[in-house]
């Protein structure tokens, strides 16, 4: 025989509440008992807690918290009622709380125990107070403590009416709530409970004037309370009809006062006759008050997130008009504190020549003033490109702008005593780039931004650093050089702000690994190239940093909403589009990278070796990599040693995996070819070309029409068995 049959044979049933997911699952004998059908089901916590006595209620949550808290059994005798508040049987519950984490991180509980029915019931008699869980006043504390907290975490009018239409009064309980709004000389009903839709109808635009009781309450400021349908039709007979036909024995009408100022009023009707004693009447009012104030907070708040979503909107663009041949996604994610406002910007801007341009750019701070600053300087900045200029002249035009935003005591500024921050210097990062959407061109001007990423049409992400300058407003006459290279069909570009790389204690080499992972997932998790997945596309960046969202939070990683976020995304269409019939076997694409090193710009050899490891994330051999780092690192330094020239260089991957051929190339402007030395052991160079010839598979030097370049080439040796 199963426990659940032994169990059921002497009445007693199974449950186990989950406070975290607010669910209650009962099995068949637990189900009876509570008055539901006998089979096993899963409901919700208000559901369950409409079973109980309103007193025995706020008792067992005191009970349940002290068990959490030491570790006990939580034991408690509860009093079911029927649908009309009759008492249908006493049972006893025996609980063990147990902790567990939930997935946001939280520390909760779940309650796992048996309920049995008890000798003490008493079918057919009305819910009196009893002194099965403790006296009236222990029960009314508790339930204003309860309400006073669910009240206030409330975030939203609709959470506060929700919370309300929830409330157990202790003893009595109303089965109709409504809260009625005051605007101008106008009564309506902003919430209800206990009643079909529609029914609210003709107490909707009522004048304070009408002979009906919320109407009086809010012209006087008193509560009235009518314990009889006599009294409600002695003292308001115009409108007693109205209330008539929703079957109604008692009915309390409340003010909503804060601050001295009746902003509403709330009605709590009974179907059992309440007699309102002074008790009932203090809790009564007590909830009034701490529902106005709730509303009160919910309003205030709706109106701030209000305002400062409708500004923040108004500072950001539209992507405008679609692109031939390219597609764009973008998305702003504000910091979660405050006024949910701050200093990241992005836009598209179309150019007279029949390009556009794509900027992305971050204020400095996270206040209405770097919202401000980021509103005048997106607009100077879409100024200037609209002019024509080039996108170094348009950076320093921008750079000179903010520099010089309130850097006088003009008329308007205020003062440094009256505010200090008024005046105090901001910088700005950007990143700005011209785009051919003919030819995929990219010429990129930097002011201290990140560098953008290209995502190529096998899946492989290259980060490609360009030339930069000092972020905007620091120095007002700074150059930005221009860099430039193509966008391949089929290639995706990202741009974004140091809000989406750093946030949760990341730094830029950890945050890009963890963006990297998102960008370099299966095509088919991340969308492919079909029509939509730069949309799908961004919305796992901003998961990857956030978790998915809510229509409350954020997601379980909400408390890492510590810096703006701006990303835009700029995909080039082409081949591996996913139109048409895909061939039985795929070429896989050539991966394909370039990068220009200056003379004035050593420091950049660094970015040409971790160009060519990022090129070869994938490749078999780890002493390969190593070997074309090496010789990449060399042949670069060579040409800014022995020549007056850059340093261009292209490196390629092509064929299948495990196949494939590594070919880099090197050029410069020298006609001087390079040739085998034999250096010393104590030579500090001389090196280069044995190197090349040793590690290298293939090698050779090309002579062009001004200069020459230099090339080798590395053949996969896979390591796995298979090839």
């Amino acid at each position: 025989m199963r426990t659940e049959d032994v169990l059921a044979a002497v009445a007693t049933g199974l449950w186990r509440w989950d406070n975290a997911s607010g669910t209650v699952s009962l099995d068949a004998e637990a189900a009876r008992l509570l008055g539901l059908p006998a089979e096993p089901v899963a409901l919700p916590e208000v559901a369950v807690r409409s079973r109980f006595h309103p007193v025995d209620w706020n008792e067992i949550n005191g009970i349940v918290n002290l068990a959490v808290a030491e570790d006990t059994l939580a034991e408690a005798r509860l009093r079911i009622m029927d649908e009309d508040g009759r008492v249908l049987r006493t049972v006893r519950s025996r609980s063990k709380p147990l902790e567990r984490w939930s997935a946001d991180g939280n520390l909760d509980y779940e309650l796992i125990g048996t309920i049995q029915e008890i000798a003490e019931p008493q079918p057919g008699t009305t819910a009196a107070h009893t002194p099965i869980t403790g006296d009236w006043r222990r029960s009314r504390e508790a339930f204003l403590l309860d309400a006073g907290r669910a009240l206030a975490e409330a975030r939203s009018t609709a959470e506060v009416l929700r919370v309300a239409a929830s409330l157990s009064m202790p003893g009595f309980n109303p089965d109709g709530l409504a809260v009625f709004g005051v605007a101008g000389d106008r009564l309506s009903v902003i919430g209800h409970h206990g009643h079909d839709a529609g029914d609210e109808g003709p107490f909707t635009d009522m004048l304070l004037e009408t002979d009906y009781p919320a109407a009086e309450v809010v012209r006087t400021g008193r509560a009235i309370y009518l314990p009889t349908p006599d009294d409600y039709k002695r003292r308001f007979p115009a409108t007693w009809p109205l209330a008539q036909r929703f079957d109604r024995v008692s009915w309390a009408f409340l003010p909503l006062i804060v601050a001295g100022r009746t902003m509403g009023a709330w009605m709590a009707a009974f179907k059992q006759p309440a007699s309102f004693s002074p008790d009932e009447r203090s809790v009564l009012t007590t909830v009034a008050r701490m529902l106005a104030q709730a509303l009160q907070r919910a309003g205030v708040a709706e109106s701030e997130r209000e305002l400062t979503t409708g500004l923040q909107r108004s500072m950001m663009p539209q992507l405008g008009p679609e692109i031939p041949g390219m597609r764009i996604a973008a998305r702003y994610v504000p910091t979660g504190g405050g006024l949910q406002v701050g200093g990241d910007w992005y836009d598209m801007i179309p150019l007279p020549s029949g390009r556009f341009a794509l900027v992305i750019g971050d204020v400095q701070g996270h206040d209405v003033r770097a919202a401000g600053l980021m509103g005048q300087l997106r607009i100077a900045v879409r100024a200037y490109a609209s002019e024509g200029h080039r996108p170094d002249a348009v950076l320093s035009r921008a750079s000179r702008f903010l520099a010089g935003l309130c850097a006088s005591r003009e008329p308007g500024c205020r003062r440094p005593e009256e505010d200090p921050d008024a005046q105090s210097p901001r910088f700005a990062t950007c990143l700005y780039v011209e785009c051919d959407p003919e030819t995929g061109t990219l010429e990129v001007a930097r002011a201290g931004h990140p560098d953008p990423a290209v995502r190529m049409t096998d899946g492989t992400v290259l980060m490609r650093p360009t030339a930069g300058g000092l972020p905007l407003g620091i120095v007002p006459d700074a150059d930005y050089p221009t860099t430039r290279f193509t966008l391949e069909p089929g290639e995706t570009m990202m741009l974004c702000t140091d809000g989406l790389i750093e946030t949760g204690g990341h730094d830029l080499d950890t945050g890009w690994a963890r963006l990297r992972a998102v960008l370099e997932g299966d095509t088919h998790e991340v969308g492919g190239h079909e029509p939509g997945h730069l949309e799908t596309l961004a919305d796992l960046l901003v998961q990857t940093v956030h978790g998915p969202s809510s229509h409350h939070t954020t997601g379980p990683l909400a408390d890492r909403r510590e810096d703006d976020i701006a990303v835009v995304l700029l995909w080039r269409e082409g081949a591996g589009c996913g139109c048409g019939t895909p061939s039985a076997h795929p070429v896989r694409p050539t991966r394909r990278t370039m990068l220009t090193v200056a003379q004035a710009e050593p420091e950049r050899i660094a970015d040409a070796r971790r160009q060519v490891r990022e090129l070869l994330h994938d490749w078999a051999d780890e002493e390969q990599v190593d070997s074309a780092v090496l010789m990449v690192s060399e042949m670069v330094t060579n040409v800014l040693t022995h020549t007056d020239g850059d340093a261009l260089l292209v490196a390629e991957a092509v064929g299948e995996l495990g196949e494939r051929r590594l070919r880099v190339e090197v050029a410069d402007s020298s006609d001087e070819l390079p040739h085998k030395r034999h250096p010393g052991e104590m030579a500090s160079s001389g090196r280069g070309v044995l190197l090349t010839e040793m590690l290298a598979d293939a090698w050779g030097v090309d002579p062009r029409g001004e200069g020459k370049s230099i090339w080798f080439e590395l053949y996969e040796q896979s390591k796995r068995p298979d090839l």
